[in-house]
């Protein structure tokens, strides 16, 4: 399977199309992940630079001595990981148009993870659109709930 999908920020400045091979996936656990994103994980997709296409480069910034981050300076996205002598990248699954499709293969960093946000089936669930304070707020100044 050879086929091309696409992704972005969430303001939308940065854009990307590449080529994928498949669906495979995997989470990232590790602390400079966790500190970069502000989260417990980072799911990513690892894909050849050369398959990227860019409508708008990201803007970088060098997390460590041995990798650099690709980022929307506007709105904040976090987007690639990246270790400049590699052929390879990642792009986070978020960024993607079609999230859903990519499937977890594997974990890294597990030395830094959090269990307890793994298997979260157990806990309720409430959908966006049925918190007023949500859904109230999006109506009046948007007149719609977003995407």
């Amino acid at each position: 399977m050879r086929e091309t999908v696409s992704g972005g920020c969430q303001c939308g400045r940065v854009r990307y199309r590449v080529s994928i091979h498949d669906d495979d996936a995997y989470l990232c656990h590790c602390r400079m992940c966790q500190r970069a994103t502000g989260g417990v994980s980072i799911a990513f997709k690892n894909v050849k630079k050369a398959e990227v296409v860019w409508e708008q480069e990201p803007d970088r910034y060098a997390s460590s001595p041995i990798a650099s981050r690709g980022f929307c300076r506007e709105c904040g996205t976090s987007l690639t990981f990246e270790f400049p002598d590699s052929e390879n990248m990642d792009l986070t699954i978020g960024s993607f148009d079609a999230p859903g499709r990519f499937q977890p293969r594997h974990h890294f960093g597990v030395e830094s993870w959090h269990p307890q946000w793994l298997d979260t089936r157990g806990l309720p669930e409430y959908r966006a659109d049925e918190n007023p304070n949500t859904r109230d707020r999006w109506m009046k100044i948007v007149g719609r709930l977003p995407d």
